[in-house]
């Protein structure tokens, strides 16, 4: 019995002490590991301190399971693939390296080199292929359904995918970038992989998890972890952000824009509440005088819009929130004031005064707020005063007119309302030709205009028959237009308009003249005479703007004329003065007399000894020789208006 137990002793020594599978007799060898990515070139060296040469046998395998499947063999220094799947993929680079092109995660597992040697022992060195790819840009979509906070299960958050990855990519979970746990009752993953036909791995994570109200704007996103040759890599997915449904604790109301209001803004009241999805909302108005909630209609999502808002809107306003899915209920009330300035008023309504005399204006206005007024001219927009009362002196005729009283709210800006007044001054009539001379061409068609100012509205008539119109020009004034054919009466007599009221009467001549394109012609005045016996000059004449432009090319004709006789002078003195000096030159050389008979001997004094003087003989009358001048401007003296001298020095 002891001889059995020994024997069994002996038989599982020898078991665990046998050899290592590979060359019987060697021990196991510690592989090589070195690293690719997909697609590189694998660099297989194979080191030996054995001498490579023509005696030389190298032979390259790969380990499956148990077993050496040769792939390459090294004979007398060429190389020979075995048929399989490297046959096309090796490449010898010398001696017994190997170059494995475009690997791929099948290539991921341990090659063999033995090298045999004449008289040696067999040399085997081990590689182990390390095959990595990076995945791609992870994915990521989150749940369309949302996550209600009241529901007591995990519900789906979000999933992650990372696809093509080599070898299995992990996923981290991130909220608000802090890494997330599983937790029992809160969160948990659920992960599943998939191998392709490639060789490469993707990788597709769940996110459950119960969450609470505070994540509403939690943001949530995966992590995809990969290795690479050199060391650990990662890639982050975008950003999301969950719908979380919870149930509504308030509401409130809530007016835009948030400033005073005036009538005519656009005014929104929006039901708000912190509950998701929002309640029921409904808007009610409270009367002011039952003081009962009046549903208000037209209401959008809680929203109220008031395009035009006016005085009638302002009250006091009640949003009512309903929770369809707790049957919670909640309130909120908020005032609403819409400010206004209305029924601008001016007293008197239609103001009338007499010329000279004095008007008082006063305005007034209802608002919601204190007013402020200002008087304006309405043609100009001048400022006149400050203030509700306007007070108008010693009035004119040009005082008639437009006013404007603006009634204005400082504390709200924009709002103010304008209300026009118009003020008439009675008077007698006063006319205005718009032309009061005319230059015409006797036949022609001509329109004459009258303009007339007063009150009451005053009556015009023309001295001659014609075709007339006539209309308002403002509520001062009267335009009348006379259509009439020139004729010689015309020309003699000129065309009167005389206009009329109650309290007077006056008139103005209008003068027609015949284009003269020889004769200058002096345009004479009319005149304007009143009821009360005044008398008012025209202004000067002035040309239709219908006639010919004759008289203006004759006062051109003019003007170049004058300019010749200018020219022709001054060329007659430079004659003069050359004249001179030829006589001068010709006294001094002896070949002229200096003699005259019935000459008066002339005395120079003793600083002109030196000077030239030429005499010319004239018959001119003493004003036709005023251009004959020394050159101090000196004329001569009436006693010898028969004999000049002219000064050549200059």
């Amino acid at each position: 019995m002891d001889l059995t137990w020994l024997l069994c002793a002996l038989l599982l020594i020898a078991f665990y002490c046998r050899p290592s599978a590979g060359v019987p007799g060697e021990e196991e060898v510690i592989p090589e590991i070195i690293e690719f990515q997909v697609g590189d070139n694998a660099h297989l060296s194979c080191d030996s301190s054995l001498p490579i040469d023509n005696h030389s046998h190298v032979d390259w395998f790969f380990k499956h399971k148990d077993q050496l499947i040769p792939i390459f063999r090294v004979r007398q220094g060429q190389g020979q693939p075995d048929p399989g799947d490297y046959q096309h993929r090796l490449t010898l680079l010398g001696g017994a390296n190997l170059s494995l092109a475009h690997v791929t995660p099948r290539d991921e597992r341990t090659f063999v080199c033995q090298v045999k040697a004449l008289g040696s022992r067999t040399q085997e060195k081990h590689i182990q292929l390390r095959i990595y790819k990076a995945p791609k840009e992870p994915t990521i979509q989150a749940s369309t359904s949302g996550i209600s906070v009241v529901s007591k299960v995990l519900q789906e958050v979000a999933t992650c995918n990372g696809e093509d990855g080599y070898p299995l990519p992990h996923i981290t979970w991130y909220k608000n970038r802090t890494p997330l746990k599983e937790e029992k009752n809160r969160i948990r993953f659920t992960e599943s992989r998939t191998k392709e036909s490639s060789g490469l791995y993707t990788v597709r994570s769940t996110l459950w998890a119960q969450l609470d109200k505070e994540d509403k704007e939690a943001l949530f996103y995966c992590e995809l972890g990969y290795r690479l040759p050199g060391g650990d890599h990662m890639k982050e997915s975008k950003e999301i952000n969950v719908t979380v449904y919870y149930p509504m604790e308030k509401v409130w109301l809530e007016v835009m824009p948030n400033r005073l209001l005036k009538e005519g803004d656009k005014v929104e009241l929006k039901c708000l509440s912190d509950g998701n999805p929002s309640p029921h909302f409904t808007i009610r108005k409270q009367d002011p005088s039952s003081h009962h909630w009046l549903e208000v209609e037209n209401i959008t999502d809680g929203v109220l819009v008031l395009e035009q808002a006016n005085r009638h809107h302002s009250g006091l306003y009640e949003c009512f929130g309903l929770d369809l899915e707790t049957g919670g209920e909640a309130m909120d009330q908020q005032q609403l004031l819409v400010n206004y300035v209305s029924n601008v008023q001016v007293q008197p309504r239609a103001p009338v005064a007499f010329e000279g005399n004095s008007l008082k204006l006063n305005c007034s206005a209802e608002s919601s707020q204190p007013v402020v007024f200002q008087w304006k001219r309405e043609k100009t927009e001048e400022v006149l005063k400050n203030g509700s009362v306007l007070h108008l002196t010693n009035l004119t005729r040009e005082a008639g007119g437009g006013y404007l009283c603006v009634a204005s709210v400082p504390k709200v800006p924009g709002l103010k309302h304008t209300q026009l007044v118009n003020v008439t001054i009675k008077g007698s009539p006063w006319v205005m030709a718009k032309e009061r001379h005319m230059w015409v061409k006797e036949n022609e068609v001509v329109n004459l205009t009258c303009e007339v100012s007063g009150k009451p509205r005053p009556t015009i008539s023309w001295s001659v028959n014609g075709t007339v119109y006539e209309h308002d020009k403002d509520l001062q004034s009267v335009l009348s237009t006379l259509k009439v054919q020139v004729i010689p009466e015309l020309l003699e007599k000129g065309v009167v308009c005389q206009a009329s009221n109650s309290l007077g009467s006056n008139k103005t001549t209008i003068l027609l003249e015949l284009v003269n394109l020889t004769t200058p012609t002096v345009a004479t005045t009319g005149n304007t005479t009143s009821s009360h016996g005044t008398t008012t000059n025209s202004p000067s004449a002035k040309i239709n703007s219908t006639s010919t432009g004759d008289p203006v090319k004759k006062a051109g004709t003019r003007q170049e004329s004058k300019g010749v006789v200018i020219v022709a002078v001054i060329v007659c003195i430079l004659l003069l003065a050359v004249l001179g000096a030829v006589l001068y030159f010709l006294y001094k050389k002896g070949k002229m007399p200096c003699g005259r008979s019935g000459k008066q001997e002339i005395t120079l004094p003793l600083a002109r000894k030196n000077e030239i003087v030429v005499e010319v003989k004239s018959d001119k009358l003493p004003e036709e020789m005023g251009l004959l001048q020394g050159s101090n401007g000196d004329k001569r003296a009436p006693r010898d208006q028969g004999e000049k001298y002219i000064d050549l020095r200059h």
